[in-house]
């Protein structure tokens, strides 16, 4: 059964025409991944790790220390200030966020949130958002709202599912007055099952 990640989910949904299928065949056709060519790999280990830790604002700083990697060197700083300017004054405890598989139309996706954070006493799972590219409201509420959707049921009553735009400093967080964006979702991974012997 073909298992992709939230990620290239959203990638796919938020394309169309023939960029869409261009996409299905990368997914389908990629190397098995390598944590070597993973580049935001250290930014979001680091983070957990400082949070597990209980560590401080100040801290976020040893995130940027030390990149031999002239690309990172140049994008891990804005991310980190990004973050930064997002905790602000919060106070955050750190929990163990869940993970879950999401399966339609014979499709796996992987749903791995980064981040267990009580922000301010309340609890928040939290998806984090790296790339350059915006992350649009159609984009943030795909993918709150299918977390929602396979979280709500194990989580005490009250948690929120967000997905935080580091860059940007902003935090969007699932809403039931939202539109439902699951039919829209399992359409999506019912393309994806049907292009995915073609491609």
């Amino acid at each position: 059964m073909p298992r992709i990640t939230l990620t290239d989910l959203i990638e796919v949904v938020t394309k169309s025409g023939s960029p869409k299928a261009t996409k299905v065949s990368q997914l389908k056709n990629r190397a098995a991944y390598d944590p070597a060519t993973d580049f935001y790999k250290a930014l979001r280990e680091g983070l957990v790790t400082l949070h597990k830790k209980g560590g401080a604002k100040a801290d976020l700083a040893n995130l940027t220390k030390g990149l031999m990697d002239p690309k990172k060197a140049a994008n891990y700083p804005p991310m980190v200030a990004g973050y930064k300017k997002w905790w602000g004054n919060k106070t955050l405890e750190w929990f163990t966020p869940p993970t879950e598989t999401y399966t339609s139309a014979g499709i796996d996706v992987a749903i791995n949130p980064e981040l267990g954070l009580k922000v301010n006493g309340q609890a928040h799972i939290v998806k984090l958002y790296l790339k350059t590219d915006s992350l649009t409201k159609t984009k943030a509420d795909l993918i709150v709202s299918l977390m929602n959707h396979v979280f709500a049921a194990s989580q005490a009553p009250g948690t929120q599912f967000s997905v935080l735009d580091v860059r940007n400093s902003k935090l969007f967080t699932y809403s039931a007055a939202g539109k439902n964006f699951k039919p829209m979702v399992d359409a999506e991974l019912s393309y994806i099952a049907s292009l995915w012997p073609h491609v």
